[in-house]
């Protein structure tokens, strides 16, 4: 039963796109260039165009399903059209809301990162998680004022950004001749065939925004038309984005200097042809970006988190606070992204995020496909094929951890299982709670 503190139907298409782009642009260009490019190589690029190829054999099954279903909790009650109220649901829901979450911390962290460019304080600074958690902060303080001004917010700043990526990019262009000499790479900075691949896993976290708007299915105007139009829209715009800002900072940089200002390349990239000046402007998009990215992923989970409460997938304490439960999750949200973004880096959210999302994602695949094509409409050959894409991305972005980070892999497969072993255990309580409450009025008459 969908929760009274649910808004129907006040988000519209320009807005759900505004929304959409405004979660994939905050994290995937500015957070992960660097990062996709030190896996991949000289050919990064591509990594972000097989990336949005993979993404949209993934959005397929959600606009098959939000189209016949748009819920407010979208990829909850997807898996439980699929899965039933079971084990499985509440933990893939689970991964799902934690990636959103690691997203936030992702996005928060950036924010603090290009902002200290400006002072030219080093990434290592202790200013990075503080200024991450008081934009974390912000976000909560914004969303408690409600979604008509997340919305009104998400559609200017989309503008804003979305202009200034491209600004900055074409400029950078211009003035490098618009060359992008893969051939002037040096030997030292090619990629294996499995760090490209795993360059892919962190491209498909840039667009994994897009579930966005299938968390929003309720809110949104007509979601029957507007939810998939959304989704496809986002994808594209972010794609055009994600292409020009790589080969901007690819024809600006080496592949060994990206490497080395991975967590503020775009910044990095800018210096070399319009100096100071360039930087800054950098920077105030990438504020505007970070910050409005926020804005709309904690505005999308803390939702999610409260249909799986109305849902009964997991337990809900007020602690004493006020509100309904939609505020109250709220404010977890923002617990667990600020508590992330003062202990972990980038690299290791980002892996964190990735491993999650491309798990809980095989996980929906395979149940549309076994239980739900037929009464969506779906093909069978595009839901395996979204299957296998996702399983080659996995392997190979682990096979590359497993060498150099390993401890996140064991992080990453630790938290798996404890929604897992958390789920079972809540839903057998509960279960067991249900049964006895019968027997224990009986006797009490």
């Amino acid at each position: 039963m969908q929760s009274s503190s649910y808004n129907k139907n006040t988000l519209t298409l320009a807005g759900t796109v505004a929304m959409g782009t405004g979660v994939m642009i905050g994290a995937g260009i500015f957070a992960l260039t660097g990062q996709i490019a030190e896996l991949s190589g000289p050919l990064f690029p591509l990594a972000f165009l097989i990336g949005a190829v993979i993404s949209g054999f993934s959005a397929y099954t959600y606009i098959k399903v939000s189209n016949k279903y748009p819920s407010a909790g979208g990829i909850a009650m997807i898996l439980k059209k699929s899965y039933g109220p079971s084990t499985i649901t509440g933990a893939a829901a689970l991964m799902m809301a934690f990636s959103m979450i690691i997203n936030e911390s992702l996005v928060a962290r950036t924010f603090g990162t290009y902002t200290l460019q400006l002072f030219d304080i080093g990434r290592d600074s202790v200013l990075v998680p503080i200024l991450a958690i008081g934009l974390i902060v912000f976000a909560f303080i914004v969303n408690i004022a409600g979604n008509k001004i997340i919305g009104a917010i998400s559609s200017i700043t989309a503008i804003l950004k979305i202009g200034g990526i491209l600004i900055f990019s074409l400029t950078i262009l211009w003035a490098s001749g618009f060359t992008f000499e893969f051939t002037q790479t040096a030997p030292s900075e090619t990629a294996s065939p499995t760090g490209f691949v795993a360059g892919i896993a962190l491209a498909i976290l840039a667009f994994k925004g897009f579930t966005t708007i299938t968390n929003s299915g309720g809110e949104v105007v007509e979601p029957e038309k507007n939810v998939g139009r959304a989704i496809m829209i986002s994808l594209g715009i972010c794609l055009i984005v994600y292409m020009t800002v790589a080969l901007a900072v690819g024809s600006t940089l080496s592949i060994n200097e990206i490497a080395a200002a991975k967590d503020y390349a775009l910044a990095e990239a800018a210096r070399p042809a319009f100096g100071e000046y360039g930087v800054w402007f950098t920077v105030g998009v990438a504020i505007v970006a970070t910050a409005s990215g926020l804005l709309a992923s904690v505005f999308a989970v803390s939702r999610m988190l409260a249909m799986l409460t109305d849902m009964n997938l997991i337990p809900h304490r007020h602690f004493g606070m006020p509100g309904g439960i939609q505020k109250h999750t709220l404010v977890f949200t923002v617990i667990a992204a600020g508590l992330l973004a003062a202990f972990f880096d980038l690299s290791r959210i980002a892996s964190l995020g990735a491993i999650f999302y491309l798990v809980m994602d095989m996980i929906i695949h395979w149940g549309v496909y076994r239980h739900l094509k037929d009464d969506v409409g779906a093909k069978s050959w595009i839901l395996l094929s979204a299957i296998i894409l996702d399983l080659i991305v996995l392997g190979a972005f682990l096979t590359m951890k497993a060498a150099s980070d390993p401890m996140i892999i064991a992080i990453s497969f630790a938290g798996i299982a404890g929604f897992f072993a958390f789920e079972k255990y809540y839903l057998s309580h509960r279960r067991s709670d249900e049964h006895s409450k019968p027997s224990q009025s009986d006797h009490a008459h």
